[in-house]
């Protein structure tokens, strides 16, 4: 049977991935993971298996202590660092104009090419966390002027495994949470170029995204998204945009990590915004009778 939602990660799930680590002591990650999507019947809507998905899930578990995965082939790429990221010189020529003179804006999707090389160099360079490898179902986005004046650059990527504010506001328990992550994506990046003061350009640009975002999802993955969502570091962003783009604010992390285990915040602590792309969201991101 074909399953194209995240598993519920049970304990008898994860004796079962136990089990094939056990059984397999000569298989690398790839698979490891291949044969658990195998197992499950965790593919794609075109039938393809999981299997990036699968692997992230299988690093969640080995980094929690749950399995003990064998060593990587390959070192793991680190995020934001020249010699991963191939730099680009860019135009910085200021660009201080009404919004009015920029519009109507063009956004594109970028997956291959220069375009992809462009964008991952301005967040590289320009985004203070950044720019980090993306693993699994993503949307990488552009923003150019009407003139083609390069302004921004947005990333959407996997949701947050475990949240309680944003779990709490959907309704979510456990298991229509593990059914219904894949129907939400983070806007993990957003960066207007330092040399780009332009008013309310920020909430224009998330409003026009938020329009296209599920659109081009279902063309690209074959499912909808029904909700997006961000974290913002308190004391250095204050939401503003997202605000005025209508995001919702729901709470406010604890800072103690995956797990929580810890008295004294260990992460820095992050403001929830959270953006519904359907009325009815909640609805569908918990019902999964049928499922």
């Amino acid at each position: 049977m074909m399953n194209r939602t995240r598993p519920e990660i049970t304990e008898n799930r994860v004796e079962q991935i136990r089990g094939v680590i056990r059984e397999n002591p000569e298989w690398n990650r790839t698979q490891i993971s291949q044969h658990i999507c195998r197992m499950w019947g965790w593919q794609g809507p075109r039938g393809e298996f999981k299997d990036i998905s699968c692997r992230d899930l299988l690093r969640e578990l080995d980094r929690a202590g749950r399995i003990r995965l064998p060593a990587p082939l390959k070192p793991s790429r680190s995020g934001g660092g020249a010699g991963v990221i191939k730099h680009m010189e860019h135009d910085t020529t200021p660009i201080i104009e009404p919004l009015s003179k920029l519009r109507p804006l063009r956004i594109e999707n970028v997956s291959a090419g220069r375009d992809l090389t462009a964008c991952k160099s301005y967040i590289d360079q320009y985004h203070y966390l950044g720019f980090d490898r993306t693993i699994g179902e993503n949307m990488k986005y552009m923003v150019y002027s009407r003139d083609g004046q390069p302004l921004s650059c947005l990333l959407f990527g996997s949701a947050a495994w475990s949240c309680r504010q944003r779990d709490e506001f959907i309704g979510w328990d456990k298991r229509q949470r593990a059914h219904g992550l894949s129907n939400i994506t983070n806007n993990t990046r957003f960066l207007i170029f330092p040399w780009v003061r332009v008013v309310h350009l920020a909430s224009h640009i998330l409003s026009l995204v938020a329009h296209r975002v599920a659109d081009d999802w279902q063309y690209k993955y074959g499912h909808p998204v029904y909700c997006l969502e961000t974290f913002l570091e308190a004391g250095r962003f204050r939401g503003s945009s997202y605000r005025a783009a209508n995001w919702i604010y729901v709470g406010r992390t604890t800072g103690r990590g995956r797990d929580g285990g810890h008295k004294h915040a260990i992460l820095p602590i992050k403001d929830i915004y959270l953006y519904p792309l359907a009325k009815n969201f909640q609805a569908a991101l918990t019902d999964f009778s049928g499922a």
